[in-house]
């Protein structure tokens, strides 16, 4: 398990990194993301819900809140990434695909 500091650092990075793609993709894909004290939203223009992505520092996880589910991803040290361990999917590609779901738009790419 990561130490706290590392944990911190990593889900820092992570987050930024997603920000930054969600940002780039905003425009064409009907949402818009927002950080708050740390916590990612990704908020809908024209569909009901929003995501929540919250570091949980206790567990050392990051936590995904959509389409009324609850995303657990853990942090692999091989991969250097934060991984959904069902699926193996990384972060951007998990949140590139609740986006595709919920928008019902397959062409949203996170780069």
């Amino acid at each position: 398990m990561l130490d706290e500091s590392t944990f911190r650092r990593e889900v820092d990075r992570a987050l930024d990194s997603l920000k930054r793609s969600l940002i780039a993709a905003e425009e064409k894909g009907g949402f818009e993301a927002e950080e708050n004290n740390g916590v990612l939203n990704i908020l809908f223009e024209d569909r009901p819900g929003k995501f929540v992505l919250t570091p949980q520092t206790p567990v050392r996880q990051l936590w995904i809140s959509a389409q009324s589910t609850s995303f657990k991803l853990e942090w692999d040290e091989t991969k250097h990434a934060f991984l959904l361990p069902k699926t193996g999917e990384e972060l951007k590609m998990l949140t590139q695909r609740l986006l595709r779901d919920h928008l019902a738009d397959p062409s949203i790419t996170l780069v």
